[in-house]
């Protein structure tokens, strides 16, 4: 045992020898015991094991002795690893390739556009007759039904030409009265009384009474429906839209100064490019997403507009046709107008004409495998013969309009026959209910 003044000794030194890291090394390795697999490793190698734990000796990581023998594990597990690379590789190559496919048939060839829009038929309405706007019972949008008076037109006017052609038809009822029974007199008298020629004006004075007679009867009739035309009536239910006029302006005749919008009459057109439009078809199912909203309004394809605008077509100077060049490595689509009829509106949307709608085309997409999808995109949409209707004749055949003809002039006997017999035939024994018989 150490005394106090020895280990005092020894911390007060400065020289005191420093651990060799050899000798640590070598003591650390004395105490770990060896490992079964050094021992297996040993025989496998062809040597004997050390027996004497103290005289081991730390192996040389260059040394021969810790490589795995040729066409041992690690081979093999390179080989796995780099096989494990190759087809990561190759699966990632090929979902990217089935992802382009898949995007270009969704941007491209898909039946969908964001060019769709709202559409409705809008009455323009236009007074029959002229005059000043004295009433105007709508305001702007409000809702009308078909029939409902819009403005009323000063009716003084018409009411005095409507009681003046009632005067004039009272009096052309009794000069045709007194015409037929001075004919008809005329008629039943023997030759000594009165002469052919006579006979032959009277019955062409009764005959120019009716004809005076129908035309005031035809005139009150015109007279009267002029008067009813001062109160403007709305032809459909809809809203009254930019609303201008007001009491005092003047009404002229044919010229519109009111504007209904047809609320039975909404449709949707999506303007599809041209090479969408193989997967179009009549009747197919349709989706249209209104700009703020969120369900989708549905309908059905009704038809595809069969004619747009051209503009090579367009005449230049001397008749000529306007040819516009183009580049011949850049050619947009043309868009092609789809109607589309409207089946259900969902709650809380309310349809104005003009709004963005993008238009999904639903049925031609159900009817195609993944397979036909991959087929379109290679060699292109093959369309079905179903899809939209034929127009015209296949034979290329072109169909003329028969060529009105001029209606044969007519005889002033065809239309009063028998009012001038021959002039030796006195016309007391004929018949003169045709001219002379007074209507019911």
């Amino acid at each position: 045992m150490l005394s106090p003044d020895s280990i005092t000794h020894d911390r007060t030194t400065p020289n005191v020898a420093k651990p060799d890291p050899g000798e640590a090394e070598r003591s650390v390795l004395q105490v770990v015991p060896p490992a079964p697999s050094e021992e297996a490793g040993a025989a496998f190698e062809g040597r004997a094991p050390t027996t004497d734990r103290n005289e081991r000796l730390p192996i040389d990581p260059r040394s021969p002795l810790k490589r795995p023998a040729p066409g041992g594990p690690g081979r093999l597990a390179r080989f796995a690893r780099e096989t494990l690379k190759t087809a990561a590789t190759l699966l990632i190559l090929v979902l990217a390739v089935l992802a382009a496919l898949v995007i270009w048939d969704s941007y491209v060839t898909a039946p969908w556009t964001r060019d769709g829009s709202v559409r409705v038929q809008v009455a323009g309405i236009a007074p029959q007759v002229s005059g000043q706007i004295t009433e105007v019972r709508v305001v702007d949008n409000q809702y009308v039904h078909q029939g409902d008076v819009l403005y009323v037109i000063d009716p003084f006017d018409f009411q005095v030409t409507l009681d003046t052609g009632k005067a004039q038809l009272r009096q052309k009822a009794a000069d045709l009265q007194v015409k037929q029974m001075q004919a008809e007199r005329r008629m039943h008298l023997s030759d000594l009384a009165t002469t052919p020629e006579q006979q032959q004006l009277y019955v062409g004075y009764a005959i120019q009474a009716q004809a005076a007679f129908d035309a005031a009867q035809q005139q009150v009739a015109q007279a009267d429906i002029n008067l009813k035309r001062t109160q403007v009536r709305s032809p459909v239910n809809g809203y009254v839209t930019n609303l201008l006029m007001r009491v005092g302006d003047y009404a002229q005749a044919g010229t519109n100064n009111i504007s209904v919008i047809d609320a039975d009459s909404y449709w949707i057109d999506g303007y599809f490019e041209e090479t969408k439009m193989a997967h179009v078809c009549v009747g197919d199912r349709a989706e249209a997403a209104l700009m703020g909203y969120r369900d989708p309004i549905v309908g059905r394809v009704q038809s595809i507009t069969r004619g747009i605008s051209v503009s090579n077509a367009a005449p230049s100077t001397q008749g000529l046709p306007n040819v516009n060049p183009v580049y011949t490595w850049v050619r947009l689509a043309q868009r092609v107008p789809v109607r589309i009829r409207i089946a259900d509106i969902p709650a809380g949307i309310p349809l104005v004409s003009g709004m963005t709608a993008t238009v999904t085309i639903r049925g031609a997409e159900a009817r195609k495998s993944i397979a036909d999808h991959l087929v379109d995109i290679i060699r292109g949409p093959q369309p079905s013969p179903s899809c939209v209707p034929q127009i015209g004749d296949e034979n290329g055949a072109t169909v003329t309009l028969p060529t009105p003809k001029p209606a044969a002039p007519v005889s002033s006997e065809e239309l009063n026959p028998g009012l001038a017999p021959g002039m030796n035939k006195s016309p007391a024994n004929e018949d003169p209910a045709p001219h002379l018989r007074r209507r019911s």
